[in-house]
């Protein structure tokens, strides 16, 4: 099962013919800018297309802190996605209150893990919106 960079390298070489779909679920990669170092990280995150946004979860997997590819995101929301073999720049944002049940509803169908995840920790889990940058 591909995990973390070798997760990377393997949809980087294969645009995504390796690595795209993901135990049940569809991954993009996020890269984002270290909010410390200026560096890029890109990340592979699970995903759902909500019109012409892509959505994902900063989940971490419950852990009680935010996963730093959302951190980084916080200090500098223009990052780049790649979805198989495509690349687009993207500018996120962490959902409204009003708009986040229906995404975190959309996320959960794919990955219902994410409902057990905000059962574990205290913190509320952001659900992001990545809008293509205009």
């Amino acid at each position: 099962m591909l995990y973390g960079k070798e997760h990377v390298k393997r949809y980087q070489e294969t645009g995504g013919a390796e690595g795209h779909d993901w135990n049940g679920a569809t991954v993009l990669l996020l890269t984002t800018t270290g909010r410390r170092s200026g560096e890029p990280y890109t990340t592979p995150v699970i995903y759902q297309r909500d019109g012409d946004v892509h959505v994902v979860v900063a989940s971490n997997g419950g852990e009680p802190k935010d996963p730093d590819w959302y951190l980084n995101l916080l200090a500098d929301p223009d990052a780049e996605i790649q979805v198989g073999p495509d690349r687009h720049r993207v500018t996120a944002r962490t959902a409204e209150p009003e708009e986040k049940p229906q995404l975190w509803g959309l996320m959960t169908r794919i990955w219902p893990d994410y409902d057990a995840y905000q059962g574990k920790t205290d913190r509320e889990i952001p659900v992001v919106v990545l809008e293509p940058r205009r």
